[in-house]
C-alpha cells in the first residue's frame, strides 16, 4: 500500500514542503497556530497578504471536504481509479 503522507514525499522542494507542513497545522489543530508557524512562509518570501491566501486555501479546502463528507458526496468512478493508481486524470478533449 502507498504511503500517502506528503512528508514522505521525497521530491517535494522547500516550499511546497513548508506549505504543507503549514497546511496540516491549521488543518489539525488551528488553535494552536503561533506566528512561528508562519515563519518559514516568510522566510521564502510571503507577505501578509499572501499568508492571508494560503489560510483562506486551506480553509475553504477543509470546508469543502467536511462539506462534503457530511452530504455523503462520493468522487465519480475515474477520480477514485485515479486517486487508488496514483495516476493523473487526463482531459479528454471534447472536439
Amino acid at each position: 500500500m502507498k504511503n500517502r503522507q506528503w512528508s514522505h514525499v521525497e521530491k517535494l522542494d522547500d516550499r511546497t514542503r513548508a506549505l504543507c507542513r503549514l497546511a496540516e497545522k491549521l488543518s489539525a489543530t488551528p488553535t494552536k497556530m503561533v506566528e512561528s508557524d508562519w515563519e518559514p512562509l516568510r522566510a521564502l518570501g510571503f507577505d501578509d497578504q499572501a499568508c492571508l491566501e494560503v489560510a483562506h486555501i486551506v480553509g475553504m479546502f477543509n470546508h469543502l471536504t467536511r462539506l462534503a463528507d457530511g452530504l455523503g458526496l462520493a468522487l465519480d468512478p475515474e477520480t477514485q481509479q485515479a486517486s487508488a493508481s496514483g495516476t493523473a486524470l487526463v482531459k479528454v478533449d471534447s472536439q
